[in-house]
């Protein structure tokens, strides 16, 4: 820690020593009025500020050939080269509407986030890209985002390779995601194992290069009644980069700490560092025409296993490899604009990703009978492996007729995810069994067409938006079967196993069983919907808005929703805010039809599960009901505050929500009143997706900026984030067959791997330091207690001490700097660089079979990285 805090200080007196320059100003409307909450920054490096209430801005900046951009919404931005002037005052002009951009959570065109009636988090990734070592969209939002969290996964199949992610502690899948405003697919995948988004779907955010995003809004309020299904716990819009006539990217490299501090029981490893990665990506931008534009990037990225297994001589252990997927990430994504007349244009954008994951699944022991001893004399260590194709594409048309901005669009976009298992066997087949197999997978495809149509008017009371709009989205799931090897169980093999002779051997692909033909499907629904949107500033200091919406889904049938939300100005600089709404989520093709056989390690021991679909004859004849829609209630309440450069928002949030989808706990094939049928579907055990529970979540989240001049050189930047989050489970129900059973339907372990979703706190603290071309940045991170339930559980529905495993309060420190120099930028940095980890727990009852579950900062340890930024 000492040698921490002597870097710390020889990096803000290394900035003492230069020289900075500094503009003043003040920023004004097209009517001399001042322009409060202009972003006012300098091109290409860390330097931004606020504009206050009076428009007053002071900005330190590197040299006359600095670009400072000013940007607001609804106003054209101005990029404005320094020179060799200390002041500069500059007058905003109103956008054209066709540029203008509508902060996600109103479809007012000249909202900015602090004026919004409804919490919404404005996040530039240029500033993460220059100076932090997160490569990847949910790692970086997981330490800018205090209500955001998102954790690797070990052991966990699917999760292994594509991240979930969850908002305010509710499901992966109860956060909508858009792109440019337009709706993104989910992922095919849906969760089976770990601790976040089990039984839920979501959308893969890492599948967007962080290089091709200009900034990411996060609306912290439910919004169904605006957006549709899915918004129950906000909306994430990533808006893709349009800047034009330069060329901008960077290198990295960067590698783990391969060892945990001397308290953890690992198994040592004879290397320093492991995980290492690298990463190169370059964006290029250039004008079409007077008003077009075309932005291109490519993004490379590679990882490295971590290994992080137990030592065997303290725990019984169940997998000799445990850490990080290694993974080879490429993508390519494409943002345009052509003007097509003086009030249209026509729009482009779109992006392809292809990913290659390795994974480590559980192990196999030499003398049991999963394994042949002639092929694995020691046992082996099966690695699941995937292909992962994400692409999506769309194109639009927006016009203004007759004072109304018309925008029709269609979106489309599919995930395939395509399984194989390399370092395994069937040991069905004996010798002649092969170590690699193709296991099959599973798509998604989703086509979203929209048309809507806005207006402002300006001599309604204060100003009034009109919003209406249509939309249709198809959905396609299918799931593919795997070779015959991989899920078939061949014999009798004869074979001896502790001194005795067998005739059978458990079948399939050993760490992952492929998927059968029975398994295959093609599925796929339409749902309609429709929505109006109005927003009134009925005075300078009020404003009141609602939504309605109406949708139909052909598989399930009818939702209405609706929000009002409203915005009281109690004095300069203070404001109040809050909102109430309904909202949905409809059932995932994937919750309703994805069905499968695998094998689970339940304490050390494999047991063969089914996973059926919802409308099998097994699920039917247990009474477990057709899924329907999630249905939820939202209230929020707070205040926003600007005095000068400080902005301080605080708001609290309740959310209901009603018939939840979750894959239940497991049902034997010994139950005495079930378990025959179970018995029939040659398994051991059997799992579904239902609703089930009844939730309700209470939280608060406070967002604190403060920025302040050292002098006439220096600059400071202090910015401090919380969530405090806690779910209650209000009501688990069964039908009548399963009467009795609710232990087991949604037992104590599922609920707190639903609780656990979130910690119960989580704050973030940061410190930006900028003297000429030299910057550093200082962040801290407490990620609040987790509590899960292990595999000592004893059914009996009460967390007994030897079951509870609880991960107490942690904090993480981030900590890099570097200098810029003309055309290039150079930075060293660490995440993570006090080598946190969790709790350790005995890696024979945790989830994960390792020493840790997939909760707060994960299992990784510290990461060192170097960038070489450019632009030119």
């Amino acid at each position: 820690m000492k040698k921490i805090l002597l870097f710390i200080f020889a990096v803000f007196l290394a900035g003492n020593l230069m020289a900075q320059n500094v503009l003043k100003g003040i920023v004004t409307d097209d009517q001399n009025a001042p322009l409060a909450g202009v972003n006012i920054y300098e091109k290409g490096t860390t330097n931004n500020v606020i504009s206050g209430f009076d428009g007053a801005y002071s900005l330190p900046y590197h040299d006359e050939n600095s670009i400072i951009v000013f940007s607001f919404v609804g106003v054209e931005t101005q990029e404005i080269i320094a020179g060799t002037q200390s002041e500069l005052n500059v007058q905003l002009v109103p956008n054209n509407v066709l540029n203008s951009v509508n902060v996600v959570g109103s479809r007012m065109p000249n909202r900015t986030v602090i004026e919004s009636s409804v919490p919404v988090d404005m996040i530039e990734v240029s500033k993460f890209l220059l100076t932090t070592g997160q490569t990847d969209v949910n790692q970086m939002l997981q330490y800018a985002a205090p209500s955001f969290n998102s954790n690797k996964q070990s052991g966990a199949d699917g999760a292994d390779h594509i991240d979930p992610a969850t908002l305010r502690g509710l499901g992966p899948d109860q956060t909508l995601v858009l792109i440019n405003g337009k709706r993104r697919h989910q992922t095919a995948l849906v969760n089976i194992f770990g601790s976040r988004g089990r039984g839920n779907t979501g959308t893969d955010l890492n599948s967007i290069p962080m290089s091709a995003i200009d900034h990411i809004e996060i609306l912290r309020d439910g919004a169904a009644a605006q957006y549709g299904s899915d918004a129950i716990a906000g909306v994430i819009n990533i808006v893709l980069k349009s800047n034009t006539d330069e060329f901008t990217g960077e290198v990295l490299t960067g590698v783990r700490n391969a060892n945990p501090p001397s308290n953890f029981d690992v198994l040592k490893s004879d290397k320093s560092f492991d995980g290492a990665t690298s990463e190169f990506n370059g964006n290029y931008g250039t004008k079409v025409g007077s008003k077009g534009f075309v932005n291109m990037t490519v993004d490379y990225m590679t990882l490295d296993h971590t290994f992080r297994a137990t030592d065997p001589a303290k725990y019984s252990v169940y997998r000799n490899k445990f850490g990080d997927a290694a993974s080879d990430n490429f993508s390519t994504y494409l943002n345009s604009s052509f003007s097509t007349g003086e009030k249209s244009e026509i729009y482009l954008f779109g992006g392809y990703n292809y990913r290659t994951t390795d994974a480590f699944a559980f192990s196999r022991a030499a003398d049991e009978e999963r394994n042949v001893v002639e092929i694995y004399p020691n046992g082996f260590d099966p690695q699941i492996k995937t292909n992962i194709a994400d692409k999506s594409l769309t194109a639009g048309f927006k016009s203004i007729i007759h004072g109304f901005t018309l925008d029709l669009s269609n979106t489309i976009g599919a995930n395939n995810l395509h399984y194989f298992v390399d370092n395994t066997l069937n040991s069905s087949l004996g010798i002649n069994s092969p170590t690699f197999f193709d296991a099959g997978g599973f798509s998604l495809l989703q086509n979203t067409t929209n048309l809507d149509l806005s207006r402002f008017f300006p001599t309604v009371a204060k100003g009034l938006n009109f919003a209406v709009g249509l939309e249709n989205r198809i959905e396609n799931y299918k799931i593919f079967a795997g070779e015959e090897g991989s899920y078939k169980t061949y014999g009798p093999v004869i074979f001896a196993i502790n001194g005795a002779d067998t005739t059978f051997r458990p079948g399939a692909s050993q760490g992952f069983p492929g998927f059968q033909p029975s398994n295959e499907l093609n599925v796929a629904r339409t749902n309609f919907g429709t929505y109006v949107d109005l927003d009134l500033n009925v005075t300078d200091k009020f404003n009141v808005s609602a939504a309605g919406r109406f949708e139909r889904y052909s598989d399930f049938g009818n939702t209405l929703n609706g929000k009002f939300a409203t915005r009281y100005k109690i004095a300069k600089g203070f404001s109040l805010r809050g909102s109430i709404s309904t909202g949905f989520r409809a059932p995932s093709l994937a919750q309703m039809y994805y069905n499968t056989t695998f094998t689970d390690i339940i304490g050390g021991v494999a047991v063969d599960k089914i996973i059926a679909k919802n409308n099998s004859p097994l699920t039917r004849t247990l009474g477990i009901p057709k899924l329907k829609q999630e249905i939820s209630f939202n209230a929020g309440f707070g205040f926003t505050a600007m005095i000068k450069s400080l902005t301080l928002t605080v708001d609290a949030y309740y959310v209901k929500i009603d018939d939840r989808i979750v894959l239940t706990g497991t049902f034997y094939s010994d139950d005495p009143d079930i378990g025959a049928e179970i018995a029939k579907q040659n398994v051991s055990a059997a799992q579904f997706f239902t609703n089930a529970v009844n939730t309700s979540t209470k939280g608060i989240d406070a967002i604190l900026s403060y920025s302040l001049m050292i002098g006439s050189k220096q600059s400071l930047k202090f910015s401090a984030a919380a969530n405090f989050n806690n779910m209650a489970i209000d009501k688990i129900y069964t039908n009548d067959k399963l009467a009795g059973k609710e232990s087991i339907y949604f037992g104590i372990r599922e609920q707190y791997f639903l609780k656990a979703s979130a910690p119960k706190f989580k704050l973030n603290f940061g410190v930006d330091y900028t003297v000429g071309n030299f910057y550093a940045n200082v962040k801290l991170t407490e990620f609040g207690k987790v509590e899960l339930i292990n595999w000592n559980d004893n059914g009996d529905n009460v967390a007994d001490a030897n079951e509870l495993d609880t991960y107490n309060p942690k904090m993480t420190m981030d900590v890099s700097a570097g200098y810029k120099f003309k055309n290039l930028s150079f930075t060293i940095g660490g995440a993570n660089i006090l080598n946190a980890y969790p709790d350790q727990h005995d890696a024979g009852a945790t989830e994960s079979g390792g020493l840790w579950d997939c909760v707060q900062m994960g299992f990784s340890g510290a990461f060192y990285f170097a960038k070489l930024g450019f632009k030119f």
